[in-house]
């Protein structure tokens, strides 16, 4: 199901079909439509459609296929129609040549200083190389189908993508969680290390502030400004709540991974909030040990970041 899989912005596909088409003088010939998708990230989804004229009718189908199955995005929809070589033999749509001789002259009496049309651009006018059996029903239906084969195997090549995207998803939070693992024993370790230096230095500095026999201040209080001070500090290096809301965001986002679907805008917020944690992580740090494993953290959430930009 596609709710069970995730599904990248970047990819490729093209679908071609062949009309068998009869021309004016019995001769046959194949015409040729194809259809090539090609997107890019995009924060919304952006349709942009080149194709002939002869197939302009064609747009509202191919947009709603698109819209229906594609969310974000940008993506090219460029749909070509190739006529058979035998169609150069010189046979073409007089009747056709006429009418647009006509409306030529109809311009030029208005522009008289207008480019007049060359030879390459009538033969590419609409009709001008006539086919007696292609209607503009065949066509379209042909448009259509190309464009609905195209975009079933973009969403496979997206799909692909994604689950590439995926592993790769799934391996830093792995890695981040055994940092976070690595951490937890060595916390309360550190910060007791770290209180016991400012009990010394905080000894250190009132014994020579206050030495023997100075009055003023007993050695009950100045214990008791020792221990407001170390209480304050351990207040401020406590990194268990920081290190609590990092497990907590890496096991939402290994959720919405397994739950799939359209999560690029999701993943990406998720991906800020980890990143706030592993700042705050950082500021806080007392000790080498918490400094790096902030360095690393914030190292695997940027790699996951930019990835997760290539999501839908």
């Amino acid at each position: 199901m596609k709710e069970k899989n995730l599904y990248s912005m970047t990819g490729y596909a093209s679908a071609t079909r062949e009309i068998a088409v009869a021309g004016l003088a019995g001769t046959a010939h194949n015409l040729s439509v194809s259809v090539e998708l090609r997107t890019v990230n995009s924060r919304f989804l952006d349709l942009a459609f080149r194709m002939p004229e002869e197939c302009r009718a064609c747009e509202p189908a191919l947009r709603e296929s698109l819209t229906a199955r594609l969310s974000r995005g940008k993506v090219d929809i460029r749909v070509n129609v190739q006529r058979g070589e035998n169609l150069l033999s010189g046979e073409v749509n007089r009747d056709t040549l006429v009418q647009l001789a006509a409306l030529e002259q109809q311009v030029l009496a208005v522009f008289p200083d207008a480019e007049r049309m060359r030879t390459g651009e009538i033969l590419r006018w609409p009709g001008v190389l006539g086919e007696q059996d292609l209607t503009a029903d065949m066509l379209r239906d042909a448009v259509i189908e190309c464009g609905k084969a195209a975009l079933d195997d973009l969403i496979e090549v997206r799909q692909r993508e994604g689950a590439q995207l995926k592993v790769m998803l799934l391996d830093r939070i792995a890695k981040m969680e055994a940092i976070l693992v690595g951490l937890q024993p060595l916390v309360p370790d550190l910060i007791a290390r770290h209180q016991q230096k400012i009990v010394d230095r905080l000894q250190e500095a009132l014994g020579l502030a206050l030495p023997d026999g100075t009055p003023g201040i007993s050695k009950e209080e100045v214990a008791e400004r020792i221990r407001q001070e170390v209480t304050m500090y351990g207040v401020r290096i406590d990194v268990a709540e920081e290190m609590t809301r990092l497990d907590t965001h890496l096991k939402e986002t290994r959720h919405l991974l397994d739950k799939g679907g359209q999560l690029g805008k999701r993943l990406d917020f998720m991906m800020q909030e980890l990143n706030r944690e592993a700042n705050t992580l950082g500021s806080k740090a007392a000790s080498k040990e918490l400094a790096d494993a902030s360095m690393e953290l914030k190292l695997f959430i940027e790699q996951m970041r930019e990835q997760v930009q290539n999501l839908e």
